[in-house]
């Protein structure tokens, strides 16, 4: 196996910026929201969305509506945007997530302990889904109080990227001096354009909010602001001011908030825009979910959808639980169990919650050797330690895992890894690394206290483009040349590999190097090989690891093969083809020299991890691509295929017997 290179996901530095997460308000904000659940312990929720159903679709990155939101002034999003502060001064401002100590963020997830007494658990309660009237008052007088309100949103916004702190403040000056003109609202022409005016403004506010300070590290600002328009925007602030438990206050504290994220829900409420920062995005849903403005949440929830990778997941179902965003959480899992091994070496893993960790290690469809698990587990604990200023002893390793340690499958690891891994590290007591020897050695073997039976792990589905395949004398050759095809998928998935034909002269042994890329950029390449035992069968190859494929982007498979020149080629390709319930589309690569196409060739074979559960057909799916699919594949013909790779219809992308339809520079 040469070398292999997986270089998809977003911009370093947006990356780095989403996965720190707006992690510095954390242990007050999940001590204060227990004084906001109910005598029974449960909590008061305030919205039922889609009659009690609260999985949450996100919307499409609609190219029209970024289009509309620019003219309206915002940015339009893309895969890099946003900035964010730099490393050094981010990392000032980051209090993450203590394993064993409270929740250090409005979205940590229940089940984690307090850092003042090892072992001793935090109470904690996850909303409930039901609504009333009378919940939606509490509710307001919670948020006066600075109590958080976590509740499902849904809306359609596209958010962009942009604005920072001084930038509303700038907007607010700008604001102030455009209307001490007199006669201001002649030059506004919508009252878009006038509510606008008033936003961070002075001018009329009869309400002030006192927002953020909750750290001594965090800034407090005030910020003035319209009862009117608050009120016409989210039901918490109507009953705040205008309820029957409205009171009559000039200021409102709002110290859980921070005060970038609570102007992005103004902004939004005064002018229809959202400008969503990787740095302040959870922050920003927190405000949205508290105050109830569903269309900015899911903005938000879209916003981290696009973002997620695998080096972000963990932190992002850690964060994400207390939101109950089922389907953000569902994403996360799927990243999650497809790229485990990626997730759990990535740099914020250590920094999840015990629940999370726990559920993480329990989980049966992971993709992972169990000694990457292991030693994910033993860098969690040791970052755990230096938290606690504790030393790293194997002891207080062990005592920190608990019950974790037990689920992973020790005992489903090879002889090799055991003893010169974990046998080696401490964790064990002696009994039980006497014990794990026996289980892999003896024949009588001794009960365990950690699962035997390896993980089922994720069943890879394979998308076949070729009705049939055939050979004839003199074909298929390569000499050196590249076969090609572009793709596209309409849900997320994780391509594993491709299956390729062989030798149609008898048994041969092939060089190969796979590589796939999109938009001229290489996302995974794998220099490998391949035995071919002369029949039509298709032989796997696959990269080092899946890649993650975005939905309505056009993605790029090619392969150069070296061996027997004369080998079997597909026909009858299809540019259309539905497996399970993803939809794949072909069209011609001009990368491809050899001769391969939409009608016939090499590359007949998908092989990919798809979506766990079949998403609602009203759900859209979320484009990240420059130039989103219009029309389907450019290729001749639009012949489908069912799961089983069989054709509903076989016109259009026929060959005829002779090749000639497939004949190029690799096929003469």
């Amino acid at each position: 196996m040469a070398s292999s290179s997986n270089n998809h996901g977003s911009n370093n530095g947006n990356n780095n910026a989403l996965n720190r997460l707006s992690l510095k308000s954390a242990n007050k904000r999940n001590q204060e929201s227990m004084s906001h659940s109910q005598p029974n312990g449960g909590w008061i929720n305030v919205e039922t969305l889609n009659n009690g159903n609260i999985l949450l679709h996100s919307p499409p990155h609609n190219h029209q509506q970024q289009q509309q939101q620019q003219q309206r002034g915002g940015a339009a999003l893309s895969p890099q945007a946003g900035g964010g502060a730099s490393g050094s001064a981010a990392d000032q401002n980051i209090q993450i997530t203590q394993p064993i100590s409270a929740p250090s963020s409005p979205l940590a997830s229940p089940g984690a302990l307090n850092s003042s007494s090892v072992g001793s658990p935090t109470a904690f309660c996850l909303p409930s889904s039901s609504a009333a009237a009378a919940a939606i008052s509490a509710a307001a007088a919670a948020a006066s109080n600075s109590t958080p309100t976590p509740t499902s949103g849904s809306g359609s916004y596209v958010c962009s990227a942009g604005g920072t702190n001084w930038h509303y403040a700038a907007v607010g000056a700008s604001n102030a001096i455009d209307t001490a003109d007199p006669n201001w609202q002649a030059s506004k022409a919508t009252v878009l354009e006038r509510n606008a005016a008033m936003f961070n403004n002075e001018l009329m506010s009869d309400i002030k909010f006192i927002v953020g300070g909750e750290f001594d590290i965090d800034p407090i600002q005030t910020i003035p602001a319209h009862k009117y328009i608050l009120a016409t925007g989210s039901s918490v602030f109507y009953a705040m001011f205008y309820g029957g438990l409205a009171e009559n206050k000039q200021e409102i504290k709002v110290p859980d908030v921070e005060p970038t994220a609570f102007l992005t829900l103004l902004r939004y409420l005064y002018c229809d825009e959202i400008k969503l920062e990787p740095e302040h995005i959870l922050a920003t849903l927190y405000a949205a979910k508290k105050y109830i403005v569903p269309h900015l949440a899911r903005a938000c929830v879209n916003y981290l959808e696009v973002k997620l990778t695998a080096k972000n997941a963990c932190l992002l179902l850690s964060q994400s639980r207390l939101f109950e965003e089922p389907e953000l959480m569902q994403r996360c899992w799927e990243v999650i169990d497809a790229q485990a091994e990626m997730a759990v070496k990535s740099e914020d893993f250590v920094d999840i919650d015990l629940k999370t960790f726990e559920s993480i290690l329990s989980r049966e469809t992971l993709n992972c050797k169990e000694i990457h698990l292991f030693e994910a587990a033993l860098n969690w604990a040791l970052n755990a330690c230096e938290k606690m200023s504790i030393d790293d002893t194997p002891q207080n390793k062990r005592r920190l895992l608990g019950q974790a340690l037990h689920l992973i499958r020790i005992p489903t690891m090879t002889l090799e890894e055991f003893a010169n891994g974990v046998a080696q590290t401490g964790i064990l007591s002696s009994q039980e690394t006497i014990d794990m020897f026996l289980h892999f050695t003896a024949k009588m073997k001794p009960n365990l206290g950690f699962p035997t039976r390896s993980r089922a792990g994720l069943k890879t589905q394979v998308c076949h483009r070729f009705q049939s395949c055939a050979y004839r004398s003199n074909q298929w050759r390569y000499r050196g040349r590249c076969d090609s095809i572009q793709f596209s998928v309409d849900r997320r998935i994780f391509i594993v590999g491709f299956g390729l034909y062989g030798s149609s002269t008898g048994a041969a042994n092939y060089n190969v190097k796979i590589e796939l890329k999109r938009l001229g950029r290489t996302l995974a390449e794998n220099d490998t090989k391949f035995f071919s035992d002369g029949s039509s069968n298709t032989f796997h190859v696959f990269f080092e690891n899946p890649i993650q494929i975005e939905p309505e982007c056009y993605y790029t498979a090619s392969v150069i093969l070296d061996g027997n020149e004369l080998s079997f080629f597909g026909q009858e390709g299809m540019s259309e083809v539905l497996m399970g319930n993803v939809t794949f589309q072909f069209q011609c690569s001009s990368e491809s020299t050899n001769g391969t196409g939409v009608q016939g060739g090499q590359i007949p074979e998908l092989i990919f991890y798809g979506p766990t559960t079949v998403t609602a057909l009203n759900s859209p799916t979320n484009s990240v691509c420059a130039t989103p699919i219009a029309g389907g594949a450019t290729a001749t013909g639009s012949t489908t295929a069912n799961a089983n790779g069989s054709a509903s219809t076989a016109a259009g992308n026929k060959v005829n017997s002779s090749g000639e339809d497939l004949a190029g520079d690799g096929s003469t």
